[in-house]
């Protein structure tokens, strides 16, 4: 088994949860996050990219994954101004349920604009800085602070006060209750 391989294999079998987690919050639905991740993976590793290392392998895969959802949301907003000259308008689909014993950050996260939604799931599942955030986006640093203040003072209306130090939130992330 070459370096990249075993490097692939260690990432999928230790990392794959989390990274579907992560890719969840972006896309709202587990089955794209299943789909967004393995895009990801394929784009990262089959490009001939000397990824030896797991951690460095994750890493480059997460900005795949959030390039793929911000590429992709763009050609859906391109698609949707233009298909009513091609097509029927599909039947609209209702939002899931709230959950009603628990807080639904997934359903809140949704609620955002996918530029948006990246930074605040970068700033509090990734705990990023605002200047780690806009370099991973090419934004300038107050740009990213308007992004994280406008939907925090939304996403406060839906799931109550997000504090700095409110592990709570991260928490439900990474145990998975997005499930």
């Amino acid at each position: 088994m070459s370096d990249w391989e075993h490097v692939l294999d260690t990432l999928v079998r230790e990392r794959g949860p989390a990274l579907v987690r992560y890719a969840a919050l972006l896309t709202g639905d587990l089955g794209d996050a299943d789909d967004l991740v393995q895009e990801a993976l394929i784009r990262s590793f089959s490009q001939g990219r000397p990824l030896r290392e797991t951690l460095a392998a994750e890493s480059y895969v997460r900005r795949a994954i959030l390039s793929i959802f911000l590429d992709g949301y763009r050609r859906r907003r391109r698609w949707a101004a233009v298909r009513h000259l091609l097509a029927r308008p599909d039947d609209a689909e209702g939002l899931e349920a709230a959950a009603s014993s628990r807080i639904d950050v997934q359903s809140a996260l949704l609620t955002l604009r996918p530029r948006l939604r990246a930074c605040v799931v970068l700033r509090f599942y990734d705990d990023l800085t605002v200047p780690e955030i806009a370099r991973q986006l090419a934004l300038s640093d107050g740009t990213v602070k308007r992004y994280l203040s406008d939907p925090i003072g939304a996403l406060e209306g839906v799931i109550g006060p997000l504090h700095q130090d409110r592990t709570e939130d991260v928490t439900l992330i990474h145990t998975g209750s997005l499930r």
